[in-house]
């Protein structure tokens, strides 16, 4: 564990936010705007970045890592986290979250408020350890990436005109009527499976986002993926699948198989899409993960209470994200139920 702010009486913590104005749902101008309220002058000295295209906050981190920047803070989602946290690998400068996007999966695996002020307040205390992160054909990822289900919902979801909980659950409830497995051929240490299945996805930390624990086990200071299968399934098996997803309990289906290990190379019949912490990227037919250890220092919240349970407070996040939109939404809920129980009748 290091400590930014004993090094020297002297320095000051360097602290570059990059903020992107488009992502998630919430406006990042009052964050930025209380920052002298949680960042005392004396200790810290800070810039802040806007980004305007695709790509830009990997620059501006890529720079920012070659200058005596400290940390780098991400204000945004899980796309603009991704961004900051590759250009920072294996560099001294730490990357910092404060989470403002629809899914939002690092910062909830390492217990990151999610309150703007909270984060502030773990970012002040500046504990930074060092994290494991993954590649997935040589592409960062820090929370999970993966084939078939998964990333076949994050094209569609990058392809929506609006963010948010409830577009993602129109995509997945739409998608999981006409979605087709596939076979995949899967090679662990010189050890070759083939698997018919709904997705492959391999975690380095515990979840998609949204505390949907894809890999409920997963440890980002362990130097192993944690790779979940889940096989296909029938539109009856779905409801027991979400809530094990919930409250972390997924390895116990019947229809899921994992395992860890630091690294797997899977061969498929064609060429198709691929994710890396939610955003889609076309592939070939061969496709290497590995895992990285501890190539990226990350300020840390040592405070968090790990042992609180999460299926209440999921259910509760959940429910305010949805209502927050439920209106606009129940005509197309309602047209999906039907979908489901004719599906069901055939």
């Amino acid at each position: 564990m290091h400590h930014l702010i004993t090094d020297s009486i002297m320095s000051k913590t360097r602290l570059l936010f990059i903020a992107n104005p488009i992502s998630g749902t919430h406006d990042k101008q009052p964050v930025i705007d209380s920052l002298p309220k949680f960042l005392p002058t004396e200790r810290f000295e800070w810039e802040v970045a806007w980004t305007d295209h695709r790509g830009h906050a990997a620059e501006l981190a890529a720079n920012a890592s070659r200058t005596d920047i400290d940390v780098c803070v991400a204000i945004g989602g899980d796309g603009t986290v991704n961004e900051v946290a590759r250009s920072l690998c294996h560099t001294e400068t730490a990357l910092a979250i404060i989470p403002m996007g629809s899914g939002n999966g690092l910062a909830r695996h390492i217990q990151i408020p999610l309150d703007p002020d909270g984060a502030l307040r773990v970012l002040a205390r500046c504990d930074i350890k060092a994290l494991d992160y993954g590649l997935i054909n040589e592409t960062p990822f820090f929370c999970t990436c993966g084939v078939g289900f998964d990333a076949f919902i994050s094209e569609k979801f990058a392809g929506s005109g609006k963010r948010g909980l409830m577009t993602y659950i129109d995509n997945v409830l739409r998608g999981g009527l006409s979605y087709e497995p596939e076979t995949y051929e899967v090679c662990i240490d010189g050890q070759t499976e083939h698997h018919r299945a709904f997705l492959i996805a391999c975690g380095n930390a515990s979840q998609y986002g949204n505390n949907f624990y894809i890999a409920p086990q997963a440890s980002m200071s362990d130097g192993l993926l944690d790779v979940t299968i889940i096989e296909p399934l029938n539109v009856l098996d779905a409801p027991q699948l979400v809530m094990q997803m919930m409250n972390k309990t997924l390895d116990n289906n019947a229809h899921v198989k994992t395992f860890q290990c630091q690294s797997l190379s899977i061969h498929r019949a064609q060429s198709g899409v691929i994710h890396y912490d939610g955003e889609p990227a076309e592939a070939g037919t061969d496709i290497e993960v590995r895992l990285v250890p501890k190539g990226l220092r990350v300020v840390v919240n040592e405070e968090a209470d790990k042992s609180t349970a999460p299926i209440i407070h999921n259910i509760q996040d959940i429910f305010d994200q949805i209502t927050g939109d439920i209106k606009s939404q129940q005509r197309k809920l309602l047209a999906i139920n039907k979908s489901l129980l004719d599906k069901i009748r055939r």
